[in-house]
């Protein structure tokens, strides 16, 4: 595995190393040892799989309140999908701060998310299958989210959603005072 740092603190990019025969390839897509050298904690303790029909299809942006924040580890495993971590912690040296990168079934890269990063994706094709492995477990409690279009971050998108879910398109603007941050 390559683990490439991002502008965000603790957001990272993996990619695998290939290593190629007659048979195909051989690539690790996740090593305890190596993210936790990396100091990165990787003891996953959820799957789980986002299957999204068209493309156009936008999810996000998530993240979970303390103490339920999660590390991700996300990759495309069918099709093509425009990834995004927002940091959202104050003080942090990136706050506010963003990173995208296309997350395809050839690339096999993946983005590796701290808690305090909100996520989301674009797919950019049909037929899109998004993996997760996460360190946490889901807490319907603590499960917030900011606009994809909120004009305080800025996000530069590869286009406009064709497919949104009621909620995602009604989180609040991050400015809100109405808002419960994290």
């Amino acid at each position: 595995m390559i683990l490439k740092e991002t502008p965000l603190a603790g957001l990272w990019e993996v990619w695998p190393e290939i290593r190629r025969d007659e048979r195909g390839f051989f690539a690790r897509t996740s090593c305890l040892e190596e993210f936790e050298a990396a100091g990165l904690p990787a003891d996953w303790t959820l799957s789980a799989v986002s299957w999204n029909a068209r493309l156009g299809t936008l999810r996000g942006l998530h993240y979970q309140t303390e103490p339920f924040g999660e590390h991700k580890l996300v990759r495309c495993t069918r099709g093509r999908a425009f990834d995004v971590a927002l940091d959202l912690r104050r003080g942090s040296p990136s706050h506010g701060r963003w990173h995208g990168l296309e997350l395809t079934a050839e690339n096999r890269a993946a983005l590796y998310i701290p808690p305090g990063l909100a996520h989301g994706f674009l797919t950019l094709t049909d037929e899109v299958e998004i993996f997760y492995q996460i360190k946490g477990a889901y807490r319907p409690e603590a499960a917030r989210g900011v606009r994809w279009d909120d004009p305080a971050f800025g996000l530069d998108w590869p286009g406009p959603p064709r497919v949104i879910s009621p909620a995602d398109a009604a989180w609040p603007y991050f400015e809100d005072p109405a808002r419960e941050g994290l």
